[in-house]
């Protein structure tokens, strides 16, 4: 019965591990796409900005000196939106530069993203058939099984019958 119950562990842990990889791959994509569609924005604005003999500070040094609150809450947004920029081209350089165990330990910070979640919301599971999705399976079915079967002894102590010890 505990071999069952491990096997059904592991395989449980391995079907959710092997997804892992697949996630990281639409988070990628996703995060990818952000990231061109504001470098799309940003290079607009910095051509903009050249075109009127100004660079890019310069530019927004022009939207937070104006007397309109529309125009300085566009140079705001327009502010933030290069910050963002930055930060997720950062982040992009950083996961396509990474290996799978690097990937995995950064979960906690793809979830705990706009992109994280959205990315989550849309995820279809597959099939792994990469190596890492393969290794993440083997890995998560060990892991499972081990736990669980160290899991039924342990709660199987107190009913174990004791042997008896004879003495000479």
């Amino acid at each position: 019965m505990r071999r069952i119950i491990a096997g059904v562990g592991g395989l449980g842990l391995a079907l959710i591990l092997s997804q892992f990889p697949e996630y990281a791959q639409q988070y990628t994509q996703r995060l990818g796409g952000a990231v061109d569609e504001l470098r799309i924005v940003t290079e607009d604005f910095d051509r903009a900005a050249v075109a009127g003999g100004l660079n890019r500070e310069q530019a927004l040094g022009r939207y937070e000196s104006a007397a309109d609150t529309f125009i300085v809450g566009r140079g705001t947004a327009m502010a933030a939106t290069f910050v963002r920029y930055e930060q997720l081209s950062t982040t992009l350089s950083r996961i396509e530069g990474a290996n799978a165990v690097e990937r995995l330990q950064s979960l906690p910070a793809y979830l705990d993203t706009d992109i994280g979640r959205r990315t989550l919301q849309a995820y279809k599971p597959a099939i792994p058939v990469t190596v890492e999705g393969i290794l993440y399976a083997g890995a998560g079915f060990i892991l499972g099984y081990l736990v669980l079967s160290g899991l039924w002894r342990f709660c199987a102590l107190p009913f174990k019958r004791r042997q008896k010890v004879l003495y000479r």
